[in-house]
């Protein structure tokens, strides 16, 4: 199916994402200095002839991208830039589709674990460090619901889900600029197992899907056990999926869904725009393709205008939306959710056949949680921690490891990408850092091909201390040495 040009259905950019960007372009020549106040809102928003909170979504967007930072009292400043990193580079990818099949994602990451040398792992994907979270919080929802609904415990439960859980994701879906209707919803075992039942019930196996690259490994294994083909869509680092990429896929490839992460990719960090977010849906409704999206790191941004998921931009339920609080309240809550649209009782029919029912009590636990007003506080501290160890762990990379080393630099979330030079095998640095008691994720675990094998993710959602910070300095040592060893490819000496 031929589809008009997309650049023809790209809505404009929302007017505070003008603004911002303007004054970011300032800031980036030099107009405004490091440390000097910028202009404050209340003028910002004369002098542009918009609404103060219009405009305050201006600076916001700035301090959401690290060029600024709010003084009580004071205004905005711009805030003093560490040394400038470059971003990962972004080529093309194979303009076909690909079977998967067993590579070395399960072996790496089984190794990982098993190994009781590991004093430094910068290898997860879900947080592990106890102070991010209110642990007595959820002590006390637990303990709450295992009182009250004793009863739960010795019942089966509602296989789609307690009415209370599922209202409670309606209500925060609202800050996805989704207006989702509870009973519509359904409760699953994680997120991964939403997405798992929505392609079982979109595709066949040998169909081929779509998604963003780099992409989570996981979503690989899932794909390879449903025996699926995959085409990768390259992903620039600050704005996510190539809609262009998308259409010329669509154009030439039996695309039958597409999976996507379009807000804090993993392992990016990519956040796509408002507009092209809305010409995704526009885009994929043209060629009768759903899009299965996650939302599990939404939360971790500071505004519902960034937060706003594709399926708010969804008219005929053609985006499947999945999601979780294992990033955002309790990796240990391991439950997630679905709304899929046109295919809810397909869903929710492959979930009851499945005997996936999950637990009651834990269900009234995390609806407790989510509708308490301490949550969006919750997100700001934890946001601006992560923030604030991604700019020191960006620092450190500047710093330690191998010139024309180029870092993701992500407005929130818990990884950082690293693009090594392409001499260097992120594979061999894992095993070397792996004798030195440290660990991370190679980017080859990131492609169904062996495309990313100079990249590495590194996940900061451990411990963060002294010994951390250490580590991160000696893998850029380790790096430096390997590259010295092996001496540049002929693609570092041209660049």
């Amino acid at each position: 199916m031929n589809a008009p040009l997309l650049s023809s259905s790209v809505p404009i950019q929302p007017r505070y994402v003008q603004m911002a960007t303007r004054m970011a372009d300032l800031i980036e020549s030099g107009a405004f200095q490091p440390g000097q106040r910028l202009p404050s809102v209340r003028d910002t928003a004369a002098q542009e002839g918009v609404s103060v909170s219009t405009a305050m979504q201006a600076f916001r967007w700035l301090e959401d991208k690290g060029l600024a930072k709010a003084k009580p009292k004071a205004g905005y400043f711009v805030r003093k830039q560490r040394q400038r990193i470059a971003l990962p580079l972004v080529g093309q990818t194979h303009p076909h589709s690909v079977p998967l099949v067993p590579r070395t994602r399960a072996d790496v990451l089984d190794r990982d674990g098993r190994k009781g040398g590991i004093a430094v792992n910068f290898t997860g994907y879900c947080p592990r460090d106890s102070q991010l979270f209110d642990e007595d919080r959820l002590r006390v929802a637990v303990a709450r619901a295992t009182r009250v609904h004793r009863r739960t415990l010795v019942d089966y439960s509602n296989v789609a889900g307690t009415q209370a859980l599922q209202n409670a994701v309606a209500q925060r879906a609202l800050h996805l600029g989704c207006s989702l209707r509870g009973e519509d919803v359904v409760i699953t075992a994680s997120c991964m197992q939403a997405i798992s039942l929505c392609l079982m019930a979109v595709t066949r196996p040998g169909d081929v899907v779509a998604l963003e690259s780099p992409t989570f490994f996981g979503f690989l294994d899932l794909l390879e056990s449903l025996n699926l083909r995959v085409v990768e869509i390259p992903s620039h680092p600050r704005t996510g999926l190539s809609l262009p990429a998308l259409q010329l896929a669509l154009d030439t490839q039996p695309i039958k869904a597409v999976l996507a992460v379009p807000t804090l990719s993993n392992p990016l960090g990519a956040i796509m725009p408002l507009a092209e977010k809305k010409a995704l849906v526009h885009l994929l409704a043209q060629y009768r393709v759903p899009l299965i999206e996650d939302v599990v790191f939404n939360d971790l941004l500071a505004s519902d205008e960034r937060r706003r998921a594709v399926k708010a931009f969804d008219q005929d339920g053609s985006v499947m939306v999945c999601g979780s609080f294992s990033k955002t309240i309790a990796p240990g809550i391991r439950l997630g959710w679905v709304d899929a649209g046109r295919w809810k009782d397909q869903v929710a029919t492959l979930k009851r056949v499945q005997g996936g029912a999950t637990n009651e009590v834990m269900e009234h636990a995390l609806a407790d949680l989510l509708t308490q007003s301490a949550y969006e506080s919750q997100m700001r501290r934890l946001s601006a921690t992560m923030k604030a160890r991604l700019h020191e762990a960006r620092r450190l990379v500047s710093a330690h490891f191998p010139k024309g080393t180029r870092v993701s630099d992500p407005a929130a979330g818990y990884s950082l990408w690293v693009e090594l030079p392409v001499a260097l095998n992120s594979m061999r640095l894992f095993e070397v850092a792996a004798g030195e008691g440290m660990s991370f994720i190679p980017g080859s675990l990131f492609s169904a091909t062996d495309r990313y094998a100079h990249c590495l993710r590194l996940n900061f959602s451990g411990a963060w201390g002294d010994a951390e910070k250490k580590a991160l300095s000696r893998l850029g040592q380790m790096a430096q040495t390997l590259l010295v060893a092996q001496g540049p490819s002929p693609e570092d000496v041209i660049s």
